[in-house]
């Protein structure tokens, strides 16, 4: 008898899946609400252990945030920041400690900012120099600039901060979000094309939602007037292209058709950018006012070359079709995935040389040398996209088991029954 455990291959793919509210502008939203004067009503937002931790940490902020159905209310704080006892403990979300950094140094007093072993490897350093050149001081309990972080926090008086631009995007837009609430204007200056720029873009799209407009400066940097309040409203939460990329993976590799409902095709997210590589490697995407739809195709052979820099996340998704496309893919401009919820570039050599594919780190991404894939046991390193972008490969090779199958509750808590649709017909 097979496995209960092992993904069932499957014969005909044929099917409409919908997946949640996108993880990272629920996090903008949930941010900037709880920032917010007045009374917000969040409509379709991602619940899942990351913004848990989040929704958690605002709270003790001074934020009320109440879930009603499948909406939050939040009454915000207007930027006045509320200094709670002991720790804010934020699991292995690394967008709450980079962003939540920012919101506390509007507060007075220390603010202890930690969490999982993992997290507490992630770096800091660029945000905290960027938050004392502003006005807030801060100590590092964790080696090189890692978390635990005490924020000595005193207010933000504004004034100028430079980034590399090979730099976590999630720097940037903490300084962005917190930048209305310094006494003077905060100027952000960025040496060259920012890694994840997309994620920017998201960051200055829901502040223009809430009222605060962010003056870019041609292209190259941004101003946010301080002295400023983010207004509360509605704001309707996107479905997650993240998410997406999934089941437009698994209509890749079966060959097959995938419909994703309620998916925004123009929308600022850059990881709807994976329907392009796709259609690239010939699979046909259509798409409607609300929907993406992605047919497979036969991959072809050869080398092929991508930078991910724009859409990281993607990386996991992309290797897994790299292991069945035939001939040698190149990964660039990824280097920074070494410090996400595991070290994915390793992670992703590892268990792609398990189920019997070439694979091999580069010093900013990996070389996949596709084939013919077998079975395994796939480890998931307490990281949902592997798990996720592995099952998927389990539809068209036999014997795929995943370990942990819950770590997907960081992002997508409904993975596994929106899964099983695909075994269903029309």
């Amino acid at each position: 008898m097979p496995d209960p455990d092992e993904i069932r291959t499957i014969e005909k793919l044929d099917a409409t899946v919908g997946v949640p509210g996108s993880k990272s502008y629920t996090q903008r939203a949930l941010v900037i609400s709880a920032l917010a004067e007045g009374k917000t009503l969040l409509k379709n937002p991602l619940f899942s252990e990351d913004t848990r931790h989040m929704t958690e940490a605002l709270r003790r902020l001074g934020a009320e945030i109440v879930s009603s159905g499948e909406e939050l209310i939040v009454t915000g704080t207007a930027g006045r920041i509320a200094r709670p006892a002991g720790g804010i403990h934020l699991g292995n979300n690394g967008t709450a400690m980079r962003f939540l950094a920012g919101v506390a140094s509007l507060g007075a007093g220390d603010f202890l900012l930690t969490g999982d072993r993992r997290l507490c490897e992630r770096p800091m350093k660029p945000l905290l120099d960027a938050l004392r050149v502003l006005g807030a001081d801060s100590t590092c309990r964790g080696k090189d600039g890692c978390p635990p972080v005490v924020i000595h926090a005193r207010g933000l008086s504004g004034g100028g901060v430079f980034f590399d631009g090979t730099e976590s995007s999630q720097y940037i837009s903490s300084i962005l979000i917190s930048a209305p609430y310094a006494s003077g204007d905060v100027e952000i200056a960025l040496g060259g094309a920012a890694v994840s720029r997309p994620y920017i873009d998201m960051t200055v799209d829901v502040m223009n939602a809430f009222g605060v407009p962010v003056e870019k400066d041609g292209g190259s940097g941004f101003r946010v007037r301080g002295g400023r309040c983010y207004r509360g409203g509605r704001f309707v939460v996107e479905a997650d292209a993240s998410s997406a990329s999934y089941f437009f993976l698994a209509a890749a590799l079966c060959g097959g058709r995938v419909r994703v409902i309620r998916l925004n095709p123009q929308t600022l997210q850059g990881d709807i950018g994976f329907v392009r590589i796709l259609e690239d490697l010939g699979c046909s995407v259509s798409a409607g006012d609300s929907w993406v739809e992605v047919a497979g195709r036969e991959l072809p052979s050869g080398e092929r070359a991508f930078d991910m820099g724009n859409m990281p996340d993607m990386v996991p998704t992309l290797a897994v079709l790299s292991a069945v496309r035939p001939g040698r893919t190149v990964i660039r401009n990824v280097a920074h995935l070494r410090v996400k919820e595991s070290n994915r570039l390793e992670a992703l050599v590892r268990e792609l040389k398990k189920v019997g594919i070439g694979a091999a780190e580069t010093t900013d991404g990996l070389t996949i040398e596709g084939g013919r894939p077998r079975g395994a046991e796939i480890e998931t390193y307490d990281d949902h996209r592997i798990a996720m972008s592995f099952a998927v490969l389990g539809l068209v090779v036999g014997g795929i088991r995943i370990r942990d199958r819950a770590c997907v509750g960081k992002s997508f808590p409904g993975f596994w029954e929106e899964m099983g649709r695909l075994y269903r017909r029309p």
